[in-house]
């Protein structure tokens, strides 16, 4: 019990994921779980009697299972503490709703107060799974939200989305049903993303910038549409990596060197316009190699489009341009 709870404790203030590739006994990559659990047996006498080969094989705390009631349990032990730190104080929610890995809708709920010290507190309360994002399912979603935690809508202040019609609209919008319920929760269109918004309009009514970020989407697109050309993409750049770690250009070691893809950029979301830079910086060569094979080969079409994003992306302008909002972006 010793080892669960201060593991529970040490893996909260780290925040970091549990699970490994193999938790294997001689595996090299066994997880932060099991990693920490390791560290707390060697450095605390009182747990070497409960964990690993001092404990009954039902009670090592390997299994998949009891690693996922213990994220469980920290989750709902967290809430509660944010919960009781809030007391009866008002408060303004932040949401926003998108899909995960498996296509999944999400809705992100974050409140923002003012604690017993006057500072100004924003803590991430939950990812709740809807089934729909409609203005109505969203709000029964928060409605049930509120209720688990004793959450009352009339301590509510203020609300903050991005622009979305289900959102912001004002006739069926989750800021009008939620203003039905409480005239003093005024809503904000979030800053962050009006920002997003002005960097992309400003961004575009510069000719050389917006002929950038036309070439890079092209480029995704015309790469990354074939699973065979996305295929050789990755072994491209995977030759260059173990040869740039032979010549001893590039370090080696955990963590460093992942796979990278060339992912396509969301408007709403600047950082991702980063992201997409950095790929096609880092994995150049393995691209001008790929677009050079499809300039041979498939039809009519793909050979003109890999001809013309060839001859664009070795100009100097496309290049120097890369760099440079790459700089800026950063």
């Amino acid at each position: 019990m010793i080892a669960t709870i201060d593991s529970i404790q040490f893996l909260l203030k780290q925040g970091l994921a549990f699970r490994g590739h193999d938790e294997s006994r001689d595996s090299g990559n066994r997880g932060n779980f099991l990693k920490l659990l390791c560290f707390l047996t060697d450095h605390k006498e009182d747990i070497n009697v409960v964990t690993f080969d001092n404990a009954p094989r039902n009670l090592q705390m390997t299994s998949n299972e009891i690693q996922k009631d213990i994220v469980s349990c920290g989750a709902v032990e967290t809430t509660n503490i944010i919960i009781k730190e809030m007391g009866d104080v008002l408060f303004s929610i932040v949401i926003d709703e998108s899909r995960d890995i498996s296509t999944k809708e999400q809705m992100v709920v974050v409140l923002h107060y003012v604690d017993k010290s006057g500072y100004v507190v924003e803590r991430f309360i939950v990812i709740e799974h809807v089934t729909s994002t409609t203005s109505i399912s969203l709000k029964e979603v928060l409605d049930k939200l509120f209720s688990i935690h004793g959450l009352s809508m009339s301590r509510l202040r203020g609300q903050r989305y991005d622009g979305a019609s289900n959102m912001q609209g004002e006739f069926n919008g989750l800021k009008t049903l939620i203003l039905k319920d409480n005239k003093c929760a005024y809503f904000i269109h979030c800053f962050a993303h009006q920002f997003q918004l002005a960097l992309i309009s400003m961004a575009k009514k510069h000719e050389d910038v917006n002929s950038l970020f036309n070439l890079v989407a092209m480029l995704v697109n015309v790469v990354g549409a074939s699973a065979k050309h996305h295929a050789i993409l990755q072994e491209k750049h995977a030759q260059v990596v173990i040869k740039a770690l032979d010549d001893g250009e590039l370090s080696s070691g955990q963590g460093l060197n992942q796979e990278i893809t060339l992912k396509r950029s969301v408007d709403t979301r600047w950082g991702s316009h980063y992201g997409t830079l950095l790929s096609i910086i880092t994995m150049f060569p393995s691209i001008v190699d790929v677009l050079e094979i499809m300039s041979n080969e498939g039809n009519f079409e793909q050979r003109f489009q890999a001809t013309m994003l060839l001859k664009c992306m070795q100009s100097f302008d496309f290049e120097f341009s890369l760099l440079l909002i790459k700089k800026i972006l950063g």
